[in-house]
């Protein structure tokens, strides 16, 4: 394989993994950041997020030579024959996509080709980020802008999208083994470019401490831009529909008496559904589906199209927070006064993320209504209380039970899945009210150990 030397510009979730993951497999690769605070903790091998097998995959690469960290922005798209741009596109106030931190970057660039000169072969800068349709133009007419301002308009670069598809606890495995790469250009020798760098992750003929293989070869799938784009949009859509489907489902079973669970353990059997995406409980937060569904929304209303089922999943979605206060209203019947407890803070397991994070919205909800809210998480409850004052920060599951009239699942870590239901009964004052947001405990070993159970969809 050719080995490549590669700038990843942003060293936040996206960007870093990437890096790390493309020097782990033979490329040069150096992370910049403009947080020169970030950048000498990474230098010393301090990470800034808190992702399972990521530091040491870092480790791994600043020891081998493969990966470097730098503020110098300028300097590393000088030398670079592929630069990445993975910077956060926050959400604005109508839901779009902020784009400041990538056109700064788009910019940079720009002025940094035109100072460098001619080039052996054109630059191919690559959106990493997620972007609304649209943006690879986007992304060269500003790259063009900065070229001009610094004197020199002529400079020779290709641009790339390539939308990344990584879960949160999983991303370096996602990285190494995924699904698909999805390249979108206008440019054929661009697109051959990018096959040729991810050559050993398509191939899987990187070195792999795993055996067996998940699988022999990925699917790497070509297109225009804006389908590369829309690609991203539609995947994270569709699956937090799927989400909200299986929520609406669940509320009718509740009413039924039908139990979810077994619903969607049938249906899942059917190939043309699968069984991913079917739990129930109390919806979808993070970094990605909260805003990359809002971004597509306001893209639909950019052009006056009214998306009514993403804007009923969002619906469904907020809904289901508001169900955890009012099972909680139904048995303790007041919340003044009563200390209420929630298990896992991070919006999924195996994360430190608390964006968008349900567990933030039930603390402030419960404590308007009066309660005491004590929240706990393997990794995150000291950050959560920084986020959400009213949340006492707990460090242990049973310290934050001790003395609570009620519990919230709100995070399935296996430190909240293990628990023991007698114990924390012991710990708990009447009623023991178990709201499991879900659906991760055994309903009837928690009924045997003294708690008042109540799931979602279930009868």
């Amino acid at each position: 394989m050719r080995e490549f030397d590669v700038a990843v510009v942003g060293s936040g979730y996206v960007g870093l993994v990437t890096g790390a993951c493309l020097a782990y497999i033979g490329h040069r690769v150096t992370c910049v950041d403009k947080n020169e605070r970030r950048v000498a903790d990474l230098q010393r091998g301090k990470m800034p997020i808190y992702e399972p097998g990521l530091e040491e995959m870092v480790a791994r690469g600043r020891s081998a030579g493969q990966l470097r960290f730098t503020a110098d922005l300028p300097g590393c798209a000088r030398e670079a024959e592929v630069v990445f741009i993975a910077v956060d596109t926050p959400p604005g106030e109508d839901g779009s996509a902020d784009l400041s931190n990538v056109a700064a970057v788009a910019r940079s660039i720009g002025r940094a080709l035109s100072e460098a000169g001619e080039r052996e072969r054109p630059l191919i800068v690559v959106n990493k980020s997620t972007v609304p349709v649209g943006s690879g133009d986007y992304v060269s007419m500003l790259v063009r802008e900065g070229a001009e301002e610094a004197g020199n308009g002529s400079v020779d670069f290709r641009v790339v999208s390539n939308p990344e598809f990584l879960r949160e606890g999983s991303a370096v495995y996602d990285s190494l083994f995924p699904d698909r790469i999805v390249l979108g250009a206008e440019s054929r020798e661009a697109l051959d470019t990018m096959r040729e760098l991810y050559e050993p992750i398509i191939e899987q003929s990187f070195p792999a401490e795993m055996d067996p293989r998940p699988k022999a070869a990925v699917p790497f799938v070509t297109t225009d831009l804006a389908s590369a784009e829309m690609i991203k949009y539609a995947a994270n859509a569709f699956l937090a529909t799927k989400i909200s489907f299986i929520n609406e489902i669940a509320n009718i079973c509740e009413l039924v008496g039908a139990d979810v669970s077994s619903v969607a353990y049938g249906i899942g059997l059917d190939g043309r559904i699968g069984p991913r995406f079917l739990s129930a409980g109390i919806g979808w937060g993070g970094s990605c589906f909260p805003k990359d569904v809002s971004a597509l929304r306001s893209i639909a209303r950019e052009y006056d199209y009214e998306p009514l089922l993403l804007d009923a999943a969002v619906c469904v979605n907020e809904r289901q927070r508001k169900q955890v206060i009012s099972k909680l209203q139904r048995e303790l019947h007041t919340l003044k006064g009563k200390r209420v407890a929630l298990l896992g803070l991070t919006f999924k397991p195996n994360t430190d993320d608390l964006r968008e994070a349900p567990s933030l919205e039930i603390a402030r909800t419960l404590s308007s209504l009066g309660a005491r809210v004590v929240g706990y998480d393997p990794v995150a409850a000291k950050e959560a209380a920084r986020l959400q004052p009213e949340l006492k920060a707990a460090f242990d599951p049973y310290e934050a039970l001790r003395g609570a009239h009620a519990a919230v699942v709100v995070t399935e870590w296996e430190e909240v899945r293990s628990l023991d239901p007698a114990r924390a009964a012991s710990l708990m004052e009447e009623p023991r009210v178990l709201v499991d947001g879900r659906n991760a405990l055994d309903p009837e070993r928690c009924r045997r150990g003294g708690l008042l159970y109540r799931g979602f969809g279930r009868a």
